[in-house]
């Protein structure tokens, strides 16, 4: 079995980190005072302090670092952790600073009142009193032991040595000894029997002795006992001294060693007083420092603990922002804070299932909306959807293939700001914008522009959309491409013409014809001269006009019935030169020849159709002329609804066209020449149509007539037209 790591709680480690702060600083305290061994210890205990503080400090440090990268990066609750903190360091800092202050005052002054005057002038008095009561004692066993030597003076050796005992126990000396002058023991006697040999004093004591005649002082003569050592001179024959000791009572001797010591303490306080000051005042600053520091740490550890829940609250807060209903946080505890978790997973909850609800109708709608999108994808018909301030929302892709304009591009645009994309669509477009925002019911509205495959025709049918309160609340407008429908009516009813025009006028002109050269040629030879001439006359006049009856009949039948074309590619410039080649122009006429260089000028048709349209043009332009002038053709390539286009000009400076018929220039029986059907230019419009192009006049040329024709361009590779 692998062995579980123990983990020490946080705040056990937290109860344990204090108490070693505290037994330190209590240790430092101990030893500023000296009362135990820890005096020498003072300045390791210091350093640990110190040490102590350090680390403090540095945890300290790493805590607001953290908390400013964190309020930084805005995470949740560094800001209100950043503000508890703040205010805690505040409440914390303000009343410490008060009572440090006060307390270095205090102490100062209290360590400076123990050196006053009064208290310098008593220890000294209390010194000087211990001293002259053991002088006035030593004085007092001077004078005994001086009348003890007088006693000795006539007495021998054998006799001092006999009274020594005696003299002794007389003086209550501990100890009497008698030295001859070389420092010989004469005689000997001592209070404790176990004693062999006297105290002997040493060689100053001698010369000190020889030199005064008297010894007297204090002498530690056995470890710890104090004696007073008294050395008179005998005068006898010859030269003696006598030494006594005499012990000092213990209590005396224990109060002077008392009042000496408390005196040199007290000295080397004074001296050491700015040290002092300095010691106490390191060991209170330690103590506070090390207070606020540990304080601050806790702080940091219990606001991170207090703070813990809201930072959960606001990242579930963000979590549910960002989509994540069914957040749930863990309720760490059961109190105000834990109310709020549990509120808040509450809500979650039914945010979840609200959402979860809201999601299935979403996608419902979703489907309904996919499906009404197919169903308008498959419409031919174009259909845009507009909002109430008649800006498009939506658009089929059928509206691309009617317009050849992404109108997807403009959704959040009015039809206004389409049309500025478009000048072929500028004018309807603009009709259709005025009759959203005029119209309150159903309208319909016929509208013609040029596609990329010529005029189209369209119907339009617009819808206003309204809500349950009546507010306008958009559009929809439908676009249906009528121009098969249209052109297949106009050929249906030419068609209808041109056969009634067939069988009501052509037939009948053949049995006119034919009679009328009858009678020619019946009665030509019976009729006199002038009748013969006025019958040829007449008979020329009517087969001639049954002739132009019959080709108007036959131009009517080409224009009313559709054309069979064999669509090939066609170099329109080699077409051109072709047609004039077939013209034995006159030196008077100028024809001038621009085609772009550079650009396939291709496009794909019924070469006899196209044919016949430069004829046409071609024959108008020099019949306008009249066989004197300048004829201008032009070819480029240019590009319309995202379309290829073959642009041809075709321009006279002949007399042009009136104003007033340039609008009607195109219908049949429409000319301007005194001679003529009035179907030329209306075949030609015919046939232009019917390969996707268009022809208009252009109005900006004056000196004479113009005519501009667009028929769609081949990307194919070019075949021979013939």
């Amino acid at each position: 079995m692998v062995p579980k790591k123990i983990k020490i709680p946080a705040n056990l480690s937290v109860v344990i980190l204090f108490g070693l702060i505290l037994l330190s600083l209590q240790l430092m305290s101990s030893a500023t005072q000296e009362s135990s061994e820890l005096g020498a210890m003072y300045s390791w205990l210091l350093l640990i302090n110190a040490l102590g503080s350090v680390v403090l400090l540095g945890l300290v440090g790493v805590n607001i670092y953290t908390l400013i990268k964190h309020t930084k990066r805005r995470e949740a609750g560094s800001k209100l952790t950043l503000r508890m903190v703040s205010l805690f360091v505040v409440l914390a800092l303000a009343p410490a600073a008060i009572v440090f202050y006060f307390s270095m005052q205090f102490l100062h002054q209290g360590i400076d009142s123990w050196f006053n005057v009064e208290i310098d002038r008593a220890m000294e008095d209390a010194l000087e009193l211990s001293q002259a009561s053991l002088d006035q004692r030593m004085r007092w066993h001077l004078k005994q032991t001086q009348q003890l030597a007088n006693q000795l003076e006539s007495s021998s050796e054998n006799q001092a040595a006999l009274e020594m005992e005696n003299l002794r126990e007389l003086s209550e000396a501990a100890e009497m000894t008698l030295f001859s002058r070389q420092g010989r023991i004469i005689a000997s006697s001592s209070i404790n029997p176990g004693d062999i040999l006297p105290s002997l004093p040493d060689e100053h004591i001698w010369l000190q002795l020889r030199r005064d005649l008297s010894y007297v002082a204090l002498a530690p003569v056995h470890e710890d006992e104090l004696m007073i050592r008294v050395i008179v001179t005998v005068n006898s024959r010859e030269p003696q001294y006598l030494q006594a000791l005499y012990p000092v009572p213990v209590r005396i001797a224990d109060l002077a060693d008392s009042v000496e010591f408390a005196f040199v303490r007290y000295q080397e306080m004074h001296f050491l007083r700015n040290e002092l000051k300095l010691s106490f005042s390191l060991a209170l600053s330690l103590v506070l420092l090390m207070s606020l520091l540990a304080a601050i740490w806790v702080a940091f550890i219990s606001i991170r603990n207090i703070i813990a829940p809201v930072k959960e609250l606001v990242k579930g807060t963000q979590a549910v922002a960002s989509g994540h209903y069914d957040q749930q946080l863990p309720v760490i505890a059961q109190d105000d804070l834990g109310f709020l978790v549990e509120s808040f997973n509450e809500m979650t909850l039914r945010i979840a299932r609200a959402s979860n609800e809201s999601r299935m109708a979403g996608f419902e709608v979703e489907n309904q909306r996919a499906y009404l999108e197919t169903i308008l994808a498959n419409l031919t018909a174009g259909v845009i959807s507009f909002d109430a301030n008649y800006k498009i929302r939506t658009a089929n892709q059928a509206t691309y293939r009617i317009f050849r304009i992404q109108v997807n591009h403009f959704v959040g645009h009015t039809l206004l700001e389409l049309a500025q994309s478009s000048s072929e669509l500028a004018e309807p477009l603009k009709s259709i914008q005025h009759l959203l925002e005029q119209a309150d019911n159903i309208w319909e509205r016929p509208i013609a522009f040029l596609g990329p495959n010529g005029k189209q025709e369209l119907l339009c049918r617009g819808t206003p959309l309204f809500s349950q309160d009546g507010l306008c609340v958009g559009a929809v407008v439908v676009f249906d491409d009528v121009t098969d429908l249209i052109q297949a009516q106009k050929n249906a009813a030419w068609g209808e013409v041109a056969r009634r025009l067939a069988h009501e006028i052509k037939n009948p002109l053949t049995p006119i014809q034919l009679s009328a050269e009858r009678l020619q040629h019946k009665l030509a030879d019976k009729l006199g001269a002038d009748d013969a001439a006025i019958l040829q006359r007449s008979t020329k006049t009517i087969v001639q006009q049954v002739e132009a009856m019959k080709e108007m009949v036959d131009d009517f039948s080409l224009y009313a019935k559709p054309s069979k074309k064999q669509t090939v590619n066609i170099d329109l410039p080699a077409l051109i030169q072709e047609v004039l080649a077939l013209y034995a122009l006159k030196s008077g006429v100028e024809v001038k020849c621009d085609f772009a260089a550079g650009s396939s000028l291709t496009i794909n048709g019924d070469p006899v159709s196209i044919r016949q349209v430069l004829h046409n043009l071609i024959k108008n332009a020099l019949e306008a002329i009249d066989a004197i002038g300048l004829i201008e053709i032009s070819l480029r390539r240019v590009q319309k609804n995202n379309s290829d286009f073959i642009e041809m000009g075709l321009y006279d400076n002949g007399p042009g066209i009136k104003d007033e018929q340039i609008e009607k220039i195109f219908e049949p029986y429409v000319t301007t020449k005194a001679k003529g059907t009035g179907l030329g230019l209306a075949i030609v419009k015919k046939i232009i149509e019917e390969h996707g192009g268009t022809i208009w006049v252009d109005t900006s040329h004056k000196a004479g007539a113009g005519f501009i024709l667009q028929l769609p361009a081949s990307n194919l590779t070019k075949n021979n037209h013939e």
